[in-house]
């Protein structure tokens, strides 16, 4: 999923390729942030490929 959000796609888009709803997408991404320490999609992207997680 975070790779998703680094392509720049939005939570509608991620939807739509993982089969989910949009506010399922945004559910997920909001606990993906607080274990991350953050709610801002683009620190979420850069922590994750800091960690190596994403590309």
């Amino acid at each position: 999923m975070l790779q998703l959000v680094a392509d720049g796609r939005s939570n509608k888009e991620i939807g739509e390729t993982l089969n989910l709803s949009a506010l399922t997408v945004k559910s997920h991404l909001s606990r993906i942030g607080r274990k991350l320490g953050t709610g801002d999609r683009a620190q979420m992207v850069a922590l994750a490929m800091r960690a190596g997680v994403i590309r």
